[in-house]
């Protein structure tokens, strides 16, 4: 028997369940009738006083539970940019839950950029510095500065390791001077666009792959999208987006990361939406008036 009352009686007893209250004869009869309350069950169980408080159910107290320590594991993983949690750059093989492709790091890509050319530089020797520094180098590899001389010169030697950029500088000033490629883009010889039209060429990283990182060489292919073309009224060439995938090839050398190597390839693309196309007016104040950013893994 319980005692304080939860029996719904509300007498003291002596701790033994014989039915009767302290100081009691053995051989008294009590008669107790219990009234019914209100509209319940005058059959049912007892009605608990109106003065105590209902137990919580351990159901609510189990689901509450379960909810905060869902939110806190939440906001745990949204928390993000511990330098302890990515100080050594993530997995050798790319595939660590600190390196997925779609997984932001969360660490400042780099502090500076370089005087001349204004492309971020001094990537931390890392596999997210590795992936950084190959953003940003597609970005400045597919821009408008590569269709002029002194620009693209500039670009190739801030990019390139020293023993290759020579090489590569000779290949493409090649590629340029027969005028084809300036002609195809709707430029003149030194790479300007006809008077009020603007050249667009502008690409858009979407994500970074880490393929091979080991004793400071590294492989990382950038998927991004290009927009390219002339924007003005009469355009032959207007402007048009197209997907690609760089692959670079990347050594450490002068406390960065430069490149030996790149290859380019068409795709993945996405399915078009049906959009209508902005007017060439539009499209050049858009290229002109939204800056550009600095890439971090």
């Amino acid at each position: 028997m319980s005692l304080g009352g939860d029996d719904g009686y509300g007498g003291d007893y002596d701790g033994h369940d014989t039915g009767r209250p302290r100081g009691a004869a053995s051989g008294d009869h009590l008669t107790r009738t219990r009234l019914p309350e209100g509209d319940g069950d005058p059959y049912g169980p007892p009605r608990r006083g109106a003065g105590r408080a209902a137990k919580p159910s351990r159901n609510l107290i189990t689901v509450v539970g379960v909810v905060v320590l869902l939110l806190a594991a939440i906001a745990f993983v949204n928390r993000g940019g511990g330098k302890d949690d990515d100080s050594d750059g993530g997995g050798s093989n790319g595939t660590s839950s600190e390196s997925r492709p779609t997984a932001p790091s969360g660490e400042r890509p780099v502090e500076g950029k370089n005087s001349v050319t204004g492309i971020a530089s001094g990537f931390p020797k890392t596999e997210q510095g590795a992936q950084s520094a190959a953003a940003n180098y597609a970005v400045a590899l597919g821009s408008d500065g590569m269709f002029k001389s002194a620009r693209r010169e500039a670009i190739v030697n801030t990019l390139y390791a020293p023993d290759v950029a020579t090489t590569r500088l000779k290949e493409l000033d090649k590629a340029f001077s027969n005028n084809r490629i300036l002609a195809n883009a709707g430029l003149d010889s030194d790479g300007n666009a006809p008077d009020g039209m603007t050249f667009v060429s502008r690409a858009n990283p979407v994500g970074t792959k880490m393929v091979k990182f080991k004793n400071g060489e590294a492989r990382v292919a950038v998927w991004h999208s290009l927009l390219f073309g002339l924007a003005g009224e009469g355009s032959k060439t207007p402007v048009a987006e197209s997907w690609y995938t760089d692959t670079f090839d990347l050594k450490w050398a002068k406390g960065d990361w430069k490149i030996v190597q790149r290859a380019q390839k068409s795709g993945p693309a996405p399915v078009g939406r049906d959009q209508t196309a902005s007017s060439a007016e539009d499209m050049a104040n858009a290229v002109e008036g939204f800056g550009g950013f600095t890439y971090a893994r």
